[in-house]
């Protein structure tokens, strides 16, 4: 009999100074993407583009059980207020060194060199897995089509991150 995925729930930060719900096209295409992959979304919000307001988010959701994946989207550039990685990588237990290598690799065949001045990371933090994602819809879709899809369902093989913060399947520590 074949195995069932093992619905997570799902956090989702939009970090901007401008956007609102009625306007941010990425935050809704990770919700559209993760529900239809069969996941819950637990919260959405949107804030600012500042290092505390950000860390204060993303530190709740973590301390939360409930909520197993945090993704945010916006503030990963070299520009302006870019913060996010500021305020997430000190919040990480584990660092995932190779999502942001392949995310890169996967963008390079969309916007060619651009994809260097993408700062996305991805970590584990009190059995939490977090993603950080660039402010554009195109590079959402990218990130989930073409990473998070498979590492969120807990029936890739030989490895995802869904078995790492499902509670019972203890793999985490």
């Amino acid at each position: 009999m074949a195995e069932s995925m093992i619905p997570l729930s799902v956090a989702v930060l939009t970090v901007s100074d401008t956007r609102t719900e009625e306007t941010d096209r990425s935050g809704q295409a990770l919700v559209q993407r993760l529900e239809a992959a069969g996941h819950r979304l637990a919260d959405k919000r949107i804030v600012p583009d500042d290092v505390y307001q950000i860390r204060a988010r993303v530190s709740a959701w973590i301390a939360d059980p409930e909520i197993q994946v945090v993704l945010t989207t916006g503030g990963t550039g070299f520009t302006g207020r870019d913060s996010t990685p500021e305020a997430v990588s000190v919040l990480l237990d584990k660092r995932i060194e190779g999502f942001g290598e392949l995310f890169r690799q996967l963008s390079w065949q969309e916007i060619g060199s651009s994809t260097v001045q993408s700062r996305c990371l991805g970590g584990l933090a009190n059995a939490t897995v977090l993603f950080c994602l660039p402010g554009s819809t195109g590079a959402c879709r990218t990130a989930w089509d073409g990473i998070l899809a498979e590492q969120l369902d807990s029936r890739h093989k030989p490895c995802n991150f869904a078995n790492l913060v499902i509670p019972e399947r203890g793999q985490h520590d």
